[in-house]
Formats: structure tokens, C-alpha cells, sequence
């Protein structure tokens, strides 16, 4: 059964998959569509949200300033807002009017907030989500930034802790040895750690499984654990 047929103005061309809110409505995100004044006609991506039965409201068109083309699905926090992020947009001083990616919060209704603005140098360009771990921060990954040091200044990721206000933090710089270009988000495990993938780096140059040794309970005053690499 077909529920919605994206048609540019209501979204277009979704990544992410859905996540299922606590009011058992469907919420996700399309990378293209929305306003379609912008993104040379098609838009810089929508959040939307869709009832079981298939009636579609788009809650935000993206506009650049509150960010950008997202890859990356909604993740409900434990305060009932939805949280992501955006590849492109935010502070559009930067990055030749582009911007490097958000992280943002949403209301179920659709009242968006812009929590982090990132400026490249330190961490830039989400193609993941965010995870929010035991602690109540939120956890995610960049596909650049970091170390700019490497990769003729624009880094080869990072691992990234957020508070549920937006105050970053970089706990990782990848550095190509023990990773490079992550792709995807993390997840938790039952230690307590946070576990990932990065797409390029290694020892084998193919790319890495990584896990990182937090505290517990962590905030941003402590210092971030250690990393383990494994091929």
C-alpha cells in the first residue's frame, strides 16, 4: 500500500527511514522538496510527519538558515522533541554561502531550533542522526572536520557529544589510522560504550569498527575516554 507520493512541494527523494513517535504518528525527513523557491527549484528538504492512515503534514521546509538537505532520520528524545541533523545549511557566512550541517530540535508540532551551527574547521557535515545515550547527551558523527592537519585542511570526521541544549563538544578527530569518514550514526551498548563505523581508514585502508570508552555518567567538563579501533 502506497500511503504518500512525494510531489516536490510536500518533500522529495527521503534517505532516512521513519521513526514512530510516542503519539504514534510517523516522522521523517526528505532530502530535497519543500521550498521550492530554493535549491534552484527544488528545495533544501522538509521534516514531515505522517499519520498510519498515510495524511502527510510537512512541519518544516528547510531554508538554509535552520539548515539543509538532510540524510539522516529523527531520533525522539526522552523530553519528547525529535532531534537530527542537517548535511548542508546553518551558519551560511561560511562555506561559500552553504554552510557546514546543524543539529536541531523539533517539536512534534514542528517549532524548530537550530542547536549547533557547525563551522567546518571544528566538525562539519553530518550525513548520521544523533543517539541519545544513558546520560541524556547526544551522541553523532561527522563525515568531515576534526584534524585539519589532514586532507588538505578540511579533517577526515569526528565523533561529536551534545547536550540536550546544544553545548558541543568533539570527543574524536579521526586521523586516518584509526578511521576516516564515517557514514553512519552510533549506538550504545549494554557497557555502556558507543560503537561505530567509519567507511575509509584502518590499517587495511577499508575502513574501521570503533568503540569509545566514556564515562560515566559523562558531561562536558570530563575528559573524553579513549578510542579502540578494530578491523
Amino acid at each position: 500500500t502506497t500511503l504518500v507520493s512525494f510531489n516536490a512541494a510536500n518533500g522529495g527523494h527521503p534517505y532516512a527511514g521513519l521513526v514512530q513517535g510516542s503519539d504514534g504518528n510517523f516522522y521523517g525527513t526528505t532530502y530535497w522538496g519543500g521550498n521550492l523557491a530554493l535549491g534552484g527549484g527544488a528545495g533544501l528538504g522538509t521534516v514531515f510527519k505522517m499519520t498510519p492512515a498515510g495524511m502527510l503534514t510537512t512541519l518544516v521546509s528547510f531554508n538554509a538558515a535552520n539548515g539543509g538537505h538532510p540524510y539522516a532520520g529523527l531520533v525522539q528524545g526522552s523530553d519528547g522533541n525529535f532531534y537530527g541533523t542537517t548535511y548542508w545549511g546553518g551558519n551560511t557566512s561560511l562555506n561559500n554561502g552553504n554552510g557546514y550541517g546543524t543539529v536541531f530540535k523539533m517539536t512534534p508540532a514542528g517549532a524548530l531550533t537550530t542547536l549547533v551551527a557547525f563551522t567546518g574547521p571544528d566538525v562539519a557535515h553530518p550525513y548520521a542522526g544523533v543517539v541519545q545515550g544513558s546520560n541524556g547527551n547526544f551522541y553523532g558523527t561527522t563525515y568531515w572536520g576534526g584534524n585539519q592537519s589532514v586532507n588538505s585542511g578540511n579533517g577526515y570526521g569526528t565523533v561529536f557529544e551534545m547536550t540536550p541544549d546544544g553545548v558541543l563538544a568533539t570527543l574524536v578527530a579521526f586521523t586516518g589510522d584509526n578511521g576516516s569518514y564515517p557514514y553512519a550514526g552510533l549506538v550504545q551498548g549494554s557497557d555502556g560504550s558507543l560503537y561505530g563505523t567509519t567507511s575509509q581508514g584502518g590499517s587495511g585502508s577499508g575502513g574501521t569498527v570503533f568503540r569509545l570508552s566514556l564515562s560515566a555518567p559523562l558531561n562536558l567538563t570530563q575528559q573524553p575516554g579513549d578510542l579502540s579501533v578494530s578491523l
